[in-house]
């Protein structure tokens, strides 16, 4: 079993609040957006990353994180991307590719707006953890947080932090 850490769009912001839930978790995923790479090397040296760069990002993130993330966790496949919409309104970029071969989970970050959405479509589950960061239009920081065991995701949870500040 793995707990899961799921943020995005943190935009050279990270806290006490965001590390705390970090501390808890046996890894940490970012949906791009990061900023300053302060961010995802304070993550690193407490817990494992798996990332995606955005497209605030610069050269130095999109040089250590791909573009799209795709992985198995749990028997669980998993497919990270900033910009990837969500059912029904796929990016064009991923659209033919998840519609053929659909993980279990597809995550995306970008609009700064949490969502968790079944697509009956694809059978899968888009997860987007809102922005833990404060720079954007969003009032409160989000993210998301569940296990993954043997194929299954299990304990889905919202965090709200504080309001931005």
């Amino acid at each position: 079993m793995k707990k899961i850490l799921l943020l995005s769009d943190t935009h050279s912001y990270i806290d006490d609040q965001i590390l705390k839930f970090v501390k808890q978790a046996d890894e940490v995923w970012h949906a791009g957006d990061i900023g300053d790479l302060n961010v995802t090397d304070t993550i690193k040296k407490l817990k494992p990353l798996r990332c995606v760069y955005g497209n605030i990002d610069n050269a130095d993130a999109r040089s250590e994180f791909p573009l799209d993330n795709k992985f198995l966790v749990e028997n669980v496949s998993i497919w990270i991307t900033h910009i990837g919409g969500y059912p029904n309104k796929y990016n064009l970029r991923i659209r033919e590719n998840i519609t053929k071969n659909p993980p279990k989970i597809f995550i995306s970050g970008h609009s700064h707006i949490l969502k968790v959405q079944f697509d009956k479509k694809l059978n899968l589950l888009h997860l987007n953890p809102g922005a833990a960061g404060n720079h954007g239009f969003h009032k409160v920081r989000t993210m998301l947080r569940f296990e993954l065991e043997k194929g299954e995701i299990k304990n889905l949870e919202i965090i709200e932090l504080a309001q931005r500040g």
